[in-house]
């Protein structure tokens, strides 16, 4: 997989069409579930469905110092991934993800058979039926979902940071006025 090219398309075509409203929690490990929808590029007319969930693990603003590292990403499955080399990569375009671990639980991948627009109107109205705040729903082309899925959690962390420093500035006076 050229990553460059991938990353760039993941940049331009992904969509986020329904962000998570359930914040991330800055002390366990929090589940984010989505579904990821591509058009396929097998069955023209078709809409790839990847159902999963990243476990994103103690996203909070003090990390540990060392790098991010990512599982279940399927970035190619052909030659072994070096996550030194995609860590550079993404420092080298100013990307950088909390040193945290990211892993990546598909854990249904199916087709379903229309359009892209019409499944996602379709799992559009499902979650919101089922008044599920917890999972994302992302269209993304198929050939570099893994970026596309990689920016899905980076704006969820991105999101949660106000409040991550929110809760940080509260535990410290708590503890300062425990001290007096």
């Amino acid at each position: 997989m050229d990553f460059d090219k991938a990353w760039k398309k993941a940049l331009s075509e992904t969509e986020i069409i329904r962000s998570r409203v359930q914040i991330l929690s800055s002390y366990t490990n929090t589940p984010v579930p989505y579904i990821l929808l591509s058009e396929s590029s097998i069955n023209d007319g078709d809409t790839v469905v990847r159902k999963g969930s990243v476990i994103v693990k103690k996203p909070a603003l003090i990390i540990p110092p060392h790098n991010p590292q990512f599982y279940g990403f399927e970035f190619d499955q052909e030659e072994k991934f070096e996550q030194n080399s995609f860590i550079n990569f993404l420092l080298i375009r100013g990307v950088a993800f909390p040193s945290l671990k990211y892993d990546n639980r598909t854990h249904c991948l199916d087709v379903f058979e229309g359009r892209l627009s019409t499944a996602v109107n379709h799992y559009n109205k499902n979650l919101q039926f089922a008044e599920d705040i917890k999972t994302g729903l992302i269209v993304a082309p198929d050939d570099c979902w893994q970026f596309s899925l990689l920016l899905f959690i980076g704006t969820q962390i991105n999101r949660d940071a106000e409040n991550d420093i929110k809760k940080l500035l509260d535990k410290y006076r708590k503890n300062l006025g425990d001290q007096n």
